[in-house]
């Protein structure tokens, strides 16, 4: 190992997924993502469960992304964990356990915000175009719904966020009332590209700012479920496409007009996406077009950074590292971390 090169063992655990991954500088050697089937028969993450998990499955994660990394322990420069937000039992097992592993190596810990982690993953060295700095940063997941001002990898500002539901929330939500499996996000997606997404008309709430909201219409498209399903039993099985390409649309609709709005607002041509429901194909399709009539550059993450990952935790690592921004011994979860 040269002198300049700095490995960096990232780990996050503020979720239902336990993830350990290895970077070399700003390359990713490994990024291991440890899945928690169980809480799907729930139909959401039940928290005490996710946090047995994860300390049932932290060992062999990190483990496992050493291995794949090919190299050892005593390489590691630095370890960064997700301090939060998130839930309080999973953030406990991930950030006790990294303090206790940079202890024993006698290596600095790194505490890491996981909202920044999920806009700073694209600068990941993956031979492809770096966002510039100033940029719209959009993060949207099953807990998240924000757009940031992002004017330096530490420098963000929120602009506006949900005053509710989160848009991945939204979806899971609206595909339970269809009877679909959890997450039901990739579900929806899944079942709209043989629907018509002009069918069904749901309302957008109407919110002032930056601000977005997405409960009014979750409770619009349940009443609409109950109205037609009092008239017809089968009315979602024999109409399940369009429903679900319908209600897909409504909820990227929303969030593209706050886009717009504060892209325009702030003079910024470049917009970054990170989150899991960046994923969505249907989202894809959008911002290509958007894109191209409006001139802009638009960044979505590769599909294996896009949901929770340890890559993005151990990018904000290697770049904190770099800055000498480390943490210390002292350092606890924060559920409810801000930025």
């Amino acid at each position: 190992m040269s002198e300049k090169d700095i490995y960096i063992l990232g780990i996050e655990s503020s979720c239902d997924d336990t993830s350990a991954a290895v970077l070399k500088n700003d390359k990713v050697l490994s990024n291991i993502i440890a899945n928690q089937d169980i809480h799907k028969k729930y139909g959401g993450v039940v928290p005490e469960l996710a946090s047995r998990a994860h300390l049932s499955n932290i060992i062999p994660t990190v483990e496992s992304a050493i291995k794949e990394a090919k190299i050892s322990l005593n390489q590691l420069s630095a370890i960064s964990f997700t301090k939060g937000p998130g839930l309080m039992g999973s953030l406990i097992v991930g950030t006790e356990f990294s303090k206790a592993l940079s202890l024993s190596l006698k290596i600095p810990v790194i505490e890491v915000n996981h909202m920044q982690a999920h806009i700073l993953v694209h600068f990941i060295n993956n031979g492809k175009n770096l966002p510039s700095f100033p940029f719209l940063g959009v993060t949207i997941s099953g807990g998240h719904t924000q757009f940031i001002l992002v004017k330096d990898y530490f420098e963000m500002k929120i602009l506006g966020e949900t005053l509710d539901d989160a848009i991945g929330e939204a979806f899971d939500k609206c595909g339970k009332k269809l009877g679909l499996g959890y997450p039901a996000g990739p579900l929806i997606d899944k079942i709209s590209v043989k629907g018509d997404e002009n069918k069904f008309k749901f309302p957008i709430p109407k919110v002032n700012g930056g601000d977005i909201s997405y409960s009014g219409t979750k409770t619009a498209f349940i009443n609409f479920l109950n109205k037609n399903q009092t008239k017809n039993i089968e009315f979602i099985n024999q109409n399940i496409n369009d429903i679900c390409a319908s209600i897909q649309k409504n909820l990227i609709d929303n969030l593209m007009n706050k886009v717009h709005l504060l892209s325009v607002e702030n003079n910024l041509d470049t917009i970054v996406f990170g989150g899991g429901v960046s994923a969505n194909s249907y989202l894809k399709k959008r911002l290509e077009k958007y894109s191209n009539d409006n001139d802009l550059k638009i960044f979505i993450p590769e599909l294996q950074f896009s949901t929770d990952n340890a890559a993005m935790i151990g990018i904000v690592g290697y770049l904190k590292y770099k800055y000498s921004l480390k943490s210390n011994l002292k350092s606890s979860p924060s559920p409810r971390l801000s930025f």
